[in-house]
């Protein structure tokens, strides 16, 4: 008796005659699929399918869903993601990443910061909040904090005056600290949540909007400079994590 030949899942049907169309030219890199109506009877499947399937294709990086925008078909791999260190502007769009400065102060450290920066309770940290805006939507809320002054010098003389300087421009701190070409390293952190009322104001999403939370610090050496927050709501670009043994 023959054996039977696996059947795939529908969802997996679906989203292959995607890959084909795209493939086809049907949907050429760079173009907005249809939207979820049209899409679904040019296909003749169910909307409930077809989400399903954009989901997938959303996921592998065949598609970019942006807020505003549409889901836009890739037109070139994956950008390179936290397997390499790089400012949060850079890794969500390059050139189409734009860095509205919210705050740049100097403020006594919270216990988050004291648990990865070896600071005293009552020193003066710089504390830096921006969004970063992709194709004009806001994709993601940035809190940097660094090391004092005094622990920044030790490090390299020109870090403070880079990041005094920095702080007028439309730019991250981490940003302003990878242009040095310091030997930087980071460690970061996963953590599924909402936005709260606040970061929901400033981004302008509902306050129970499902967010993915970014905690990472950056060293030289064994000296952490930079702790950091980044805020990824629903729909905001993916960033490629890759993985290897």
């Amino acid at each position: 008796m023959a054996a039977r030949r696996p059947q795939r899942r529908p969802v997996v049907e679906l989203y292959e005659r995607i890959v084909e169309a795209i493939r086809r030219g049907t949907y050429p890199p760079g173009s907005t699929l249809p939207a979820e109506p049209e899409l679904a009877g040019d296909l003749g499947v169910s909307r409930p399918a077809l989400r399903e399937a954009l989901i997938l294709l959303q996921e592998d990086g065949v598609i970019t869903v942006r807020r505003g925008v549409g889901r836009t078909v890739n037109a070139r791999p994956a950008r390179r993601g936290f397997e390499r260190l790089q400012p949060v502007e850079q890794l969500l769009g390059g050139d189409g990443a734009v860095v509205r400065p919210l705050v740049r102060a100097v403020e006594e450290p919270t216990d988050l910061v004291m648990q990865h920066l070896p600071v005293p309770a009552r020193c003066e940290i710089r504390f830096w909040e921006s969004v970063v805006a992709v194709d004009g939507v806001p994709s993601c809320l940035v809190e940097e904090w660094c090391a004092p002054d005094d622990a920044l010098a030790a490090v390299d003389p020109a870090l403070p005056g880079a990041l005094t300087a920095a702080a007028a421009q439309p730019r991250t701190m981490l940003h302003a600290v990878t242009a040095l070409h310091l030997p930087l390293s980071g460690t970061s952190s996963l953590t599924a949540t909402v936005l709260g009322r606040r970061r929901g104001e400033v981004l302008g999403r509902s306050p129970d909007t499902p967010v993915v939370l970014i905690t990472q610090v950056v060293s030289v050496e064994s000296a952490p400079l930079i702790a950091a927050k980044y805020a990824l709501p629903s729909g905001a670009p993916g960033i490629p994590v890759r993985q290897s043994r």
